[in-house]
């Protein structure tokens, strides 16, 4: 089992640090990061954890997935890796030059 963890539901209100010591009942944490929104800073509701082990990953997934905290339903589930965002996978801007060639 992967020891990185992904949290949603996350109340706006929570930082890295609570989020650290909510996971801490279950195991050592190696690290744990609420995301941010680049611009206005506020949270975005979900985060990151990464545990020491996969027991202690896996114990945490039982223990809080599904539970209420300060008012939100959480989801913890082992984090799949990011998507990579190749230049080639069909999602590019393309010309938009309104189809006339130019010489």
């Amino acid at each position: 089992m992967n020891n990185k963890l992904y949290v949603g539901g996350l109340p706006y209100s929570v930082t890295d640090g609570k989020l650290e010591e909510m996971f801490q009942t279950h195991g050592s944490v190696a690290s744990a990061k609420v995301i941010s929104d680049k611009f206005t800073g506020q949270s975005r509701g979900f985060g990151f954890v990464e545990m020491s082990s996969g027991i202690e990953a896996q114990s945490a997934i039982s223990a809080l997935n599904g539970t209420q905290f300060e008012g939100r339903s959480l989801m913890v589930n082992e984090a799949k890796p990011m998507a990579s965002r190749d230049s080639n996978d069909g999602g590019g801007r393309g010309n938009r030059g309104g189809g006339r060639e130019r010489w």
